[in-house]
C-alpha cells in the first residue's frame, strides 16, 4: 500500500495541534513540589510571541537558531518558533564541550542561540569572537545584559504583535541535528521538514496514541529520537509530556506523573531492570518466591500465546500474581505505565522480557539521526521480542551482505522519505554513505528474518578480527554484561590479539554492600578494587553474564577503575553511546598490559 502521509511539515503538525487540542494539556514542570500543566493554547500563545520576537531579530527563512539546554519548555516554544519563521533549529547540549558548542555554531552558520542560563550564557559570550554568523545570544534563566537578551524579555516584546506563520517547503530544512562524534567532531545532518513530518506521519499509521497518552520526557529532545518520537510525535496526537527534574529521579517523577508510556533507551532500561533486582534481593524469601514465579508465570504464558494456544490455569495463576507482584511494581512507576518504546541501540533481550512480563508491553525501534530516526518498529499486532521490528509505512530496509563478506548478516542499508538530504558541508562524508539509488549506508550490521524483521548485531567500525582470524563485535557482549549488579561501565578490546580483555567501572555501591558482607574494608576504593575476593566476584560476574556468547568472544583479562565513563570526561556521548578512541586514548595503556598481566589493577 502506497504511503500517505499526514503532514507534510513541522508548521503542519504545530498548527494541526494547537487547533485540535487547545485545552488539553501539553507540558508538566515541577516547581515547589507540585505539577504545573501548561496547555496547548497557552503554549501556542508562547510559540506566536517568540516567533514575532525572532522576526524583530531579523530571522528570515534559511536562517539557523541554535538552543543549548536540556529538555524544557523554553526549547520546544523557540523550536517551533524557528520553524515558523522559516528557518532551521540547531539543538546542543549543556554537557557538551566548549569546543563542540564552537564547531556547532561556526559549522551551521547560527545567527542566534538560546542557552540555558547565565553560565553558558558567559561562556557562549566568551567565544563570540570565534562565530562570525552569531548576531543575538539569549538566555533563559537569566536577565538581559550588555551582550545578551533574556528569554522572558523576548517574550514580552513579541506578546500581541502580528506575525504570520512562514509556510515553508516540505524540502526545506527544518533542522540541523548533530551527530554524537564517537570518531571525531559532530556531523550536522540536514533534516527537511519532511524527513520530521513523514516519520511522524508513519507513526500515526503504526501506533496511534490518544490525547490521554502521556510520557514522563528525560530523554534529551536534542537527540532526534526523543525529538521525533516524543515532542513531535505526542505534540501531534494531543498526548502531554511531564519533564523530568533529572535522571535520578525519574523513578520519582514517575510515580508522580503517571505517564502511560515510557520513551527511552536501553540504558534506562538497564538501571530499571538493575534497580528491580537489587530491591528483591533485599526482599524476603517468600517476595523472591512470589517475584519468581510471576516472571516465569508470564513468561510461560507468552510461550503459549506464540503458538496460538492458551491455559485457563496458567491465566488464573497470572492473575493471582499480577496483583500481589507485577501490578506493586508497576505502581512505583506511577501505575498506568502501558507501553515502553526504546531506540537509540539494541535493547538486551532479557531485559526487554523482564519488563514486558511485568506488563509493560515494550515495543523496540531502530533508526539514525541521519533517518530522521525511525526507519523499522515493532508496533501493535507486530512485534518480535529481540527484533527491532519492521520498516515503517513509505521506508524499505536491505542488507548488503558484501560489506561484511558474511552470508548470515550484512549492512543495513535504509531506502524511504526518512533518509536525511546530507551532512552540512561534508560532501566527501555523503559520498561514503549514500547508495547511487539514494540509500543510506547505517554502519550497523544486522540480517533480516523471513517476516521482514530486522535484528541488529552490531557495528561495522567496532568489529574487529582476533589474532585466530575470528570477528568480534563487543557491543552486545558490553550491554549484557552491565546487567551485572556489580559492573556499571565496560568496555571490551581485543583487536589483532589472542583474547579479549577489559576495563571495569563497578557498581561501588552494590560492591560495598556485598564487601561489608564478606567482611572487607570498603572504604578505600583503590584497595578494594585490588582485593582478590573483590577480583573473584567480578570474573564470577563475567562468567554469569556471558555464558550466551561463545567462548572466544568472553572476555579472559580485565582490569578495574575507580574514573567512571560520563559525558563530563568525554567517554561518553551526549546520547551516552561509548567513546571508545576516547577511552583508549586514557586507558590504552593499562589495557595493552593486560596481555600477561595480573587480572586487577587500579
Amino acid at each position: 500500500m502506497p504511503f500517505s502521509p499526514k503532514f507534510k511539515t513541522l508548521v503542519e503538525i504545530y498548527r494541526h495541534a494547537i487547533r485540535s487540542f487547545p485545552s488539553r494539556p501539553l507540558f508538566g514542570v515541577k516547581e515547589g513540589g507540585t505539577w504545573l500543566w501548561m496547555t496547548y493554547g497557552e503554549f501556542g500563545e508562547k510559540v506566536d510571541a517568540m516567533r514575532a520576537a525572532l522576526e524583530e531579530l531579523g530571522v528570515v527563512a534559511g536562517d539557523r537558531v541554535a538552543m543549548i539546554a536540556n529538555n524544557r519548555v523554553e526549547w520546544a516554544v523557540v523550536a517551533y518558533a524557528t520553524y515558523g519563521r522559516g528557518a532551521a533549529f540547531v539543538p546542543m547540549y549543556e554537557a557538551q564541550l566548549d569546543k563542540d558548542w564552537i564547531h556547532i555554531l561556526h559549522d551551521c552558520g547560527a545567527k542566534v542561540v538560546f542557552t540555558a542560563n547565565a553560565s553558558i550564557r558567559d561562556r557562549i559570550k566568551g567565544i563570540k569572537g570565534e562565530i562570525p554568523s552569531l548576531e543575538t545570544i539569549a538566555v533563559v534563566d537569566g536577565e538581559s545584559d550588555a551582550g545578551s537578551v533574556a528569554y522572558a524579555e523576548l517574550l514580552e516584546r513579541g506578546r500581541g504583535k502580528s506575525c504570520p506563520l512562514v509556510e515553508p517547503d516540505h524540502e526545506d530544512i527544518a533542522g540541523y541535528i548533530y551527530t554524537s562524534g564517537t570518531t571525531g567532531l559532530p556531523k550536522g545532518v540536514l533534516l527537511r521538514h519532511r524527513n520530521f513530518a513523514y516519520n511522524v506521519s508513519a507513526i500515526h499509521e503504526v501506533f496511534p496514541l490518544t490525547p490521554d497518552d502521556r510520557s514522563l520526557s528525560f530523554l534529551p529532545w536534542a537527540h532526534s529520537f526523543g525529538q521525533v518520537v516524543e515532542l513531535h510525535g505526542l505534540f501531534s496526537m494531543g498526548a502531554s509530556m511531564g519533564i523530568a527534574e533529572s535522571v535520578p529521579k525519574i523513578v520519582d517523577n514517575l510515580a508522580e506523573v503517571q505517564p502511560t508510556l515510557l520513551i527511552s533507551v536501553p540504558r534506562i532500561f538497564n538501571r530499571i531492570y538493575d534497580g528491580l533486582h537489587k530491591k528483591m534481593a533485599h526482599e524476603s524469601p517468600l517476595k523472591q518466591k512470589l517475584f519468581r514465579s510471576a516472571m516465569e508465570t508470564a513468561a510461560a504464558r507468552k510461550e503459549l500465546a506464540a503458538r496460538g494456544e492458551s491455559s485457563f490455569v496458567l491465566d488464573l495463576k497470572f492473575k493471582a500474581l499480577d496483583a500481589l507482584v507485577c501490578s506493586k511494581v508497576r505502581a512505583r512507576f506511577g501505575g498506568r505505565l502501558k507501553y515502553a518504546f526504546s531506540g537509540g541501540a539494541a535493547i538486551s533481550k532479557a531485559v526487554a522480557e523482564f519488563i514486558d512480563n511485568l506488563g509493560i508491553m515494550v515495543y523496540e525501534g531502530y533508526g539514525l539521526t541521519e533517518t530522521s530516526p525511525i526507519a523499522t518498529a515493532n508496533y501493535p499486532g507486530h512485534r518480535k521480542i529481540g527484533s527491532v521490528g519492521r520498516a515503517i509505512p513509505g521506508c524499505r530496509v536491505e542488507i548488503d551482505i558484501a560489506a561484511t563478506e558474511d552470508p548470515n548478516q550484512g549492512e543495513i542499508i535504509v531506502h524511504g522519505h526518512n533518509v536525511m538530504k546530507g551532512y552540512n558541508n561534508l560532501p566527501e562524508e555523503d559520498a561514503k554513505v549514500f547508495t547511487e539509488d539514494g540509500g543510506f549506508r547505517t554502519g550497523d550490521m544486522g540480517y533480516l528474518d523471513s517476516d521482514g524483521y530486522l535484528f541488529i548485531t552490531g557495528r561495522i567500525k567496532e568489529q574487529y578480527k582476533l589474532e585466530n582470524g575470528k570477528y568480534v563485535v563487543p557491543s552486545p557482549l558490553e550491554e549484557l554484561l552491565k546487567l551485572s549488579p556489580f559492573i556499571t561501565n565496560i568496555m571490551v578490546y581485543g583487536d589483532n590479539k589472542p583474547y579479549n580483555v577489559a576495563i571495569i567501572v563497578p557498581d561501588f555501591d552494590s560492591l560495598a554492600e556485598w564487601a561489608k558482607e564478606q567482611g572487607i574494608d570498603a572504604g578505600n576504593r583503590g584497595a578494594l578494587l585490588q582485593n582478590p575476593k573483590v577480583i573473584a566476584q567480578i570474573e564470577a560476574s563475567l562468567k554469569e553474564y556471558s555464558k550466551e556468547f561463545r567462548s572466544f568472544e568472553r572476555v579472559s583479562k580485565f582490569a578495574l577503575i575507580e574514573e567512571d565513563f560520563t559525558t563530563e570526561n568525554d567517554m561518553l556521548t551526549p546520547s551516552l553511546k561509548l567513546k571508545r578512541r576516547v577511552v583508549m586514548d586514557r586507558y590504552g595503556a593499562l589495557i595493552q598490559g593486560l596481555y600477561g598481566a595480573p587480572k586487577a589493577a587500579s
